[in-house]
């Protein structure tokens, strides 16, 4: 039997899809850059959004967040445009830097393993 989604985790993924869209086509502001919208979590009541976003270049991160935060409320009425939804979530945006920790660890690791392997053949 299929899983069963909540009213919430649907919304969630059509505001992500909707955020991607205006973000991409939508937005003007120089200091986006490109985000990639990660996740979106929607509240229970419906009330409230968090959407976790990323960027290629990480110092570009305060500026970027800061041109999502002034356009909150343009998309967020345009999201409430598009779903046709009696309730549009307020948008908070929060920058995830995990995948880029991640793949530093990962090179860390990789430079560890690769001194061990040196110093064993040494």
């Amino acid at each position: 039997m299929p899983k069963e989604y909540s009213r919430s985790e649907r919304l969630a993924s059509q505001i992500q899809r909707e955020l991607a869209r205006l973000i991409q086509s939508g937005l003007k502001d120089p200091r986006l850059g490109m985000p990639s919208i990660l996740e979106v979590q929607v509240s229970k009541d419906l009330a409230h959004a968090r959407v976790f976003f990323s960027l290629l270049n990480a110092e570009d991160a305060d500026d970027c967040l800061a041109a999502l935060n002034h356009a909150s409320g343009f998309l967020q009425r345009e999201i409430g445009k598009q779903l046709k939804a009696r309730i549009t979530p307020k948008l908070s945006f929060i920058y995830d830097d995990t995948d880029i920790r991640g793949r530093q660890l990962s090179d860390l690791i990789d430079s560890a393993v690769a001194s061990d392997k040196f110093k064993a053949n040494h």
